[in-house]
């Protein structure tokens, strides 16, 4: 089975890349993932200088991968071999809802993203987990797969990522909903095409973002003095609370055009940064820092912003995938969106990520998916 890069750990070849080469693109590598998944090009000289961004360091060895993938990476790195992987590098990106500032475990993620980077292409593809997902939630239990970053923080998120798609990803970024909020205020904007279904319930969420309420159901708040109400549909700039409002939407199209919307603000902010100034990037990396938790190490980064426009957005997709999913009450665990096959979906992953058209599972992989297909198969809906 193929197998896949993770992060230099110290290591003197990854992949066939030697140890200086590798150290020498981290600093792109993680620009460009950080502009992605937050829209901020993160300048050198500013990170030399802040203390507010929840670095947090997590042991590799803590991190479950599944042990065929893990073998295969151990046995690549001995042999200093190059592979059609080498030059790929994956994180993911959580995003949760916090009203407290916490970013860590006690928090469910809202949004659970992998975000795969092709160094040698330029290529960036985004696929997100449906947060409703009926998964191995990363400790050999089944429940919504959002519960993980709850129960353990990004330590079980990431382990419950490994081991539902056989990769092997060691990094993450978590970003509070507030920080996008300023960053995309601090970017000026995002253009988004709004559509007059979806105005109704962005201008809600806007109103249960900033309105006060008695019973934490029913919101209230002063239009054109406490948000902004968007009023026409079509393409349009929408401002912080406006997007992520948007983001928010659950009730059309349900959690899968909900993941879409998500995917289509990042992108946004993508290309809004790509035309923007040093002073406004700068503002949206200040804005943003306090509502960032991350395993990246800041003191690989560089000034590499003239880089950032070299990057294009190549996938833009949804997992479980279309056609590969069905949806029921299974139990206590309420609404789930279930993979037919999750052992099918994975291989359809691997061929988007890695334009891999023969991967083969694991051992581990496999008797997930038969788990998952025992545990609901007698309460699929449709």
């Amino acid at each position: 089975m193929p197998f896949y890069d993770k992060r230099c750990n110290g290591k003197d070849w990854i992949f066939g890349m030697n140890k200086k080469k590798w150290i020498k693109n981290i600093p792109l590598l993680i620009i460009e993932i950080i502009v992605l998944v937050i829209a901020i090009a993160f300048l050198y000289i500013t990170l030399k200088t802040t203390n507010e961004v929840q670095k947090t360091i997590i042991n590799e060895e803590d991190i479950v991968v599944n042990e065929e993938v893990k073998q295969q990476v151990k046995e690549t790195e001995e042999k200093g071999v190059e592979n059609k992987y080498t030059g790929i590098y994956n994180v993911a990106f959580f995003g949760v809802d916090s009203r407290d500032g916490t970013l860590g475990k006690g928090n469910r993620s809202d949004t659970i993203m992998i975000c795969s980077v092709d160094m040698d292409k330029h290529e960036v593809r985004l696929v997100s987990i449906y947060r409703d997902t009926y998964l191995n939630v990363g400790n050999d239990s089944y429940r919504k797969c959002n519960v993980a970053y709850a129960l353990g923080g990004p330590q079980q998120a990431l382990s419950m990522i490994n081991m539902n798609t056989d990769m092997y990803i060691t990094d993450y970024v978590t970003v509070g909903f507030e920080g996008v909020m300023e960053a995309v205020d601090a970017l000026g904007g995002v253009e988004i095409n709004v559509t007059e279904a979806e105005i109704p319930h962005l201008n809600n969420y806007q109103i249960s973002m900033v309105g006060e309420s008695e019973d934490n159901v029913n919101f209230t708040a002063k239009a054109g003095e406490d948000y902004i109400p968007v009023t026409e549909p079509g393409l349009q700039t929408l401002n912080g609370l406006q997007a992520t409002a948007y983001c928010r939407i659950r009730y059309i199209g349900n959690d899968f055009a909900r993941t879409e919307r998500q995917r289509n603000v990042l992108i946004a902010m993508l290309e809004k940064a790509k035309v923007s100034s040093v002073g406004e990037l700068t503002d949206a990396m200040n804005a943003v820092l306090p509502h960032v938790s991350t395993s990246v190490d800041i003191e690989d980064v560089a000034s590499v912003l003239g880089m950032v426009g070299d990057f294009k957005v190549t996938v833009s997709e949804g997992f479980p995938f279309d056609g590969m999913l069905n949806g029921g009450t299974i139990g206590l665990e309420g609404a789930c969106v279930v993979a037919t096959s999750l052992e099918d979906n994975v291989v359809k992953l691997h061929e988007l990520l890695f334009e891999d058209e023969e991967y083969e599972p694991t051992k581990e992989l496999k008797s997930f998916s038969e788990k998952i297909i025992e545990d609901t198969q007698d309460y699929l809906q449709y």
